[in-house]
């Protein structure tokens, strides 16, 4: 089964990543264009907790449906897909301390596309390289959010 693993730093505390994160509208502020997101469903970040969305690829619509859990408020968490464009999608973001005011974030997803139609779409929209290019922007748009302080404690 495929796997994706990006590590970056960002100069922030850990408290203000984990808060970044438990934001219900963090999906919306950390896609990058041209991708849109159209929340449906975002319960607070808790064990359990369903998000419901779509993401817009231009027209194309790719409805996602994930539950959390490990959710450790200041360490990180996983989602799961339980609906969506992938057979198996499993993303697990890990935060910890790198230095002071300097947060190191870990993103492993394992993932597996249909071996249908379904995984045709799927592999076009979910290349390593564009989840490569998904993270960078992540990790741009995290230190930007948190220098700007638009993140609540």
């Amino acid at each position: 089964m495929p796997t994706f693993d990006f590590t970056f730093t960002i100069r922030a505390p850990l408290a203000a990543v984990a808060a970044l994160h438990r934001d219900t509208h963090a999906l919306q502020r950390l896609t990058p264009p041209p991708i849109r997101v159209r929340i449906h469903q975002v319960e607070p970040l808790a064990e359990e907790s369903i998000s419901d969305f779509t993401l817009w690829f231009g027209c194309l619509p790719i409805h996602w449906t994930a539950r959390h859990s490990k959710v450790d408020p200041e360490h990180g968490f996983t989602d799961t897909q339980i609906r969506g464009p992938m057979k198996r999608w499993v993303h697990t973001h890990t935060f910890a301390e790198a230095g002071s005011g300097i947060t190191s974030i870990t993103e492993h997803i394992e993932y597996e596309h249909y071996n249908d139609a379904r995984g045709i779409l799927s592999r076009l929209l979910f290349t390593p390289i564009g989840l490569r290019l998904t993270f960078w922007f992540r990790r741009f748009a995290m230190q930007r959010l948190l220098r700007q302080g638009k993140v609540r404690l």
